[in-house]
C-alpha cells in the first residue's frame, strides 16, 4: 500500500511532499520541530507531533515479537539519541523506534544497520535497573545500574515534552538525576532555510545541465 504524503508549511509556502518516514527523520535530525504544520492529501492540517503520534503501518515497522505475555502500560514513538557506559547491549537503532513500557521492562524496538542491509531488533531495559530518569524538553535521560556505581546512560527522544515527562514519571525505580548530572539542553536547529533551499538548488542544477549541453554543442 502506498504511503500517504504530506506537505510541510514553511514561511507560508508548501514544501514537499514527504512520506511519514522522511518527516520523522527530519524531526529526529531537528530539521523540523514537533510544532511544524503539515498538510495531507485531503488538505487537512496537522502537526508533526500529531503525525508521529499515529501508529506506524505494520508493514513499515514490524519488530520481532516474543511469545511471552507481558502487560503493556504505554507505547511511545521515539528515537535513540545516545548510549554511553557499560551495561546492556543496545543496538544502534536508526530512525524511529517503539518504546513500549511493560510491567517489567521498557522495551525498545526498531531497525539498525546489519551488513549491507537493515535488521529489526529489540532490547529490554529492566525497570528495576532504571535507577535514574530525567527530562530535557522532549528527551528522556535514563540511568541504568546500581546506586553509587557508574551507570549506563540511554537517551531517548520522545518528540514532545509531555510524552517525555509521562514516561519518566512511570518508571517505578527511577529517581531524578542530580542537577549537575543532567546534560545541558540542546537548542533545536530550525530546518526552514534548509528545506526552502532544496527546490532552489534543484532548479539551479537543471540550469547548469542545460548550459553544459549548450556549451558542448557550440564546441562541436
Amino acid at each position: 500500500m502506498q504511503q500517504p504524503l504530506f506537505h510541510v508549511m514553511l514561511g507560508g509556502r508548501k514544501v514537499g511532499p514527504y512520506d511519514r518516514r522522511t518527516i520523522v527523520g527530519m524531526r529526529i535530525k531537528q530539521t523540523l520541530t514537533s510544532e511544524h504544520v503539515l498538510i495531507d492529501s485531503d488538505g487537512l492540517q496537522l502537526s508533526v507531533a500529531d503525525l508521529i503520534g499515529r501508529a506506524a503501518r505494520s508493514n513499515d515497522f514490524n519488530p520481532n515479537r516474543t511469545g511471552g505475555f507481558s502487560i503493556v502500560q504505554a507505547t511511545y514513538p521515539a528515537s535513540l539519541t545516545g548510549v554511553s557506559g557499560k551495561g546492556i547491549a543496545v543496538p544502534r537503532f536508526r530512525g524511529e523506534v517503539e518504546a513500549r513500557l511493560q510491567n517489567d521492562a521498557l522495551r525498545v524496538a526498531g531497525r539498525f544497520r546489519h551488513g549491507f542491509g537493515w535488521k529489526e531488533g529489540r532490547v529490554k531495559l529492566p525497570l528495576g535497573e532504571i535507577i535514574r530518569a530525567g527530562t530535557r524538553g522532549s528527551r528522556v535521560e535514563l540511568g541504568l545500574g546500581r546506586e553509587g556505581q557508574a551507570v549506563q546512560r540511554i537517551t531517548l527522544e520522545l518528540f514532545t515534552a509531555d510524552a517525555a515527562t509521562e514516561l519518566a514519571g512511570k518508571l517505578p525505580s527511577a529517581l531524578p538525576w542530580p542537577e549537575d548530572a543532567m546534560p545541558s539542553a540542546q537548542v533545536a536547529r530550525t530546518g526552514s532555510h534548509y528545506l526552502l533551499w532544496v527546490p532552489v538548488l534543484g532548479v539551479a542544477a537543471v540550469v547548469v545541465v542545460v548550459l553544459a549541453v549548450l556549451m558542448s554543442r557550440r564546441m562541436y
